[in-house]
């Protein structure tokens, strides 16, 4: 066992204080990685402090990791002592069932293993994330990262990257099509960079005119007022497509009478009850879908990294230093920070 700092949630009501715990040592597949970068996600947050119940403490969070390889095992074939490598939301899965066969692992039908808040299989010992120096974890499930990259701007494609990345591949967005990204924050100004990448004439949907000006800064093409009834109104049954990141409760009504007939439209962001509920003829009268979809499997997480290093597309990022975790999840909760918090791991040392 490898002593390991981090810093700790012991409660869903206690600041997250530092925290010594241990590491097992390599095994055969494994890879040690050294922790530079880890972004900070919302769901970081709602676990810490068991917003959606089920906490587990002390709980080490952080599935947004980015570092070095320092030790590999004597099995392991795709990285070598030196290599950048990041670690996502997922450290291991059944491995067996329909989805992990075809490397949707985030779809195990057992369930994945998590980086944080989750018991290993096999030894049934808790995992502790990336708000740590280092952590070891399978190569399978660790993706390989291109050194061109801003690596503290990587940190975050692992969750908001992949979680945009995933809908936009599996429903086919393509060249000329126009796409709706609804909600500007972690997860939308990810789905702004990347659905313009795959070529779309990508609209930021907002509340807020101030965001919208920065999504223009981001790649978008047009900005949407959802306030505005009559702008709403004008462009109905225009979109192929629209990714909704918004991840609080809120009315899909408006946005569903933007779809064109047979076209989707995708929650990534909300996993409570939408309020108001759901009106079926918004679907029924045009044959429109209404869909979900969580992270990706490996092999997309790691098609991802390689887009965007093909595209040249990270994370808008605000660096922060470990001790000040707190005052950053404070901040989160306003929705203070464009638009993801990553935190510097040097600060540990």
């Amino acid at each position: 066992m490898t002593k390991t700092r981090g810093y700790a949630a012991q409660s869903a009501t206690s600041p997250l204080t530092p925290f010594d715990f241990e590491r097992r040592e390599p095994g055969p597949h494994d890879v040690q990685i050294e922790i530079l970068y880890c972004g900070i996600c919302h769901t970081d947050l709602h676990q810490a402090r068991n917003h959606w119940g089920g906490s587990m403490y002390p709980m080490v969070p952080g599935h947004e990791i980015v570092g070095r390889v320092t030790r590999v095992g004597a099995k392991v074939t795709k990285f070598k002592v030196d290599d950048f490598a990041g670690v996502g939301c997922m450290v291991d899965s059944c491995r067996r069932c329909p989805a992990c066969e075809e490397g949707l692992e985030q779809y195990c039908a057992e369930g994945p293993t998590w980086s944080y808040n989750s018991k290993e299989r096999g030894t049934g010992e808790m995992t502790f994330g990336g708000y740590s120096e280092h952590i070891v974890t399978e190569e399978r499930f660790v993706v390989k990262i291109p050194g061109s990259l801003d690596m503290k701007a990587v940190a975050p494609l692992l969750c908001a990257g992949i979680t945009t990345y995933s809908p936009l591949r599996h429903w086919e967005v393509e060249e000329g099509q126009r796409v709706g990204i609804i909600g500007l924050g972690g997860l939308g100004h990810m789905g702004v960079k990347i659905a313009k990448a795959f070529g779309a004439e990508v609209v930021m949907i907002t509340t807020s005119p101030a965001k919208g000006q920065d999504a223009i800064r981001l790649g978008a093409d047009e900005v949407l007022i959802s306030k505005d009834a009559a702008a709403m109104a004008k462009q109905a049954s225009s979109f192929n497509f629209l990714l909704d990141t918004i991840p609080n409760p809120h009315d899909v009504n408006p946005y569903l009478t933007l779809l064109k007939r047979d076209a989707t439209m995708v929650l990534v962001g909300a996993l409570t009850a939408l309020e108001p509920p759901l009106i079926g003829a918004n679907l029924i009268a045009s044959r429109k879908t209404l869909a979900g979809s969580v992270i990706g499997g490996i092999p997309e997480t790691q098609e991802m990294i390689d887009f965007c290093a093909a595209h040249d597309i990270v994370s808008d990022v605000e660096v922060i230093p470990m001790h000040a975790i707190n005052e950053a999840y404070e901040r989160l909760l306003k929705n203070d920070v464009r638009y993801r918090f990553v935190i510097d791991m040097a600060s540990l040392k």
